[in-house]
């Protein structure tokens, strides 16, 4: 039998594959849980036409990231926080607050996207990465001073 996975089926393929699999395996076990569709040939125009729409997509969103990327990258940033005795902040610098920072420079960046380098718990400069697209990155500088 032959039929198109749905899904990424482990130890059988992935989304989009056409494979030859047994019968009773393809009816009662595939087809029942959606993971797989009969390979006529509507379903296999469909399955291409679904994955040139989702390449298409995918294009266009690295081609923003991208232009984002261009943008960002050499961009600094400068948060006052409160400060002890030798230049010790008091509690850390968050990534939820580097990413009011951006918003407040025009940038929508999901908090989970930024990485600081480790608990920033000093006065200083540090690099800061976004990650914008699954392969591309951007790099902006944070300087952290005292709050008066």
């Amino acid at each position: 039998m032959k039929v198109i996975l749905r899904e990424n089926v482990p130890n059988v393929g992935k989304i989009g594959d056409v494979l030859e699999v047994a019968d009773g395996f393809g009816r009662n076990f595939l087809m029942p849980r959606n993971l797989a569709t009969m390979a006529n040939d509507r379903n296999v125009k469909q399955m291409d036409h679904t994955k040139r729409v989702a390449a298409s997509r995918l294009a266009k969103a690295r081609a923003k990231a991208t232009e984002d990327s261009k943008q960002i990258n050499g961009l600094k940033l400068t948060i006052g926080k409160h400060v002890g005795d030798e230049g010790k902040l008091f509690g850390t610098v968050t990534v939820r607050e580097v990413a009011d920072l951006l918003e407040e420079k025009g940038f929508a960046i999901d908090r989970r996207d930024i990485g600081l380098p480790e608990n920033i718990r000093a006065i200083g400069e540090y690099a800061v990465t976004i990650k914008l697209h699954h392969d591309v990155v951007a790099k902006v500088t944070l300087e952290v001073t005292a709050a008066e």
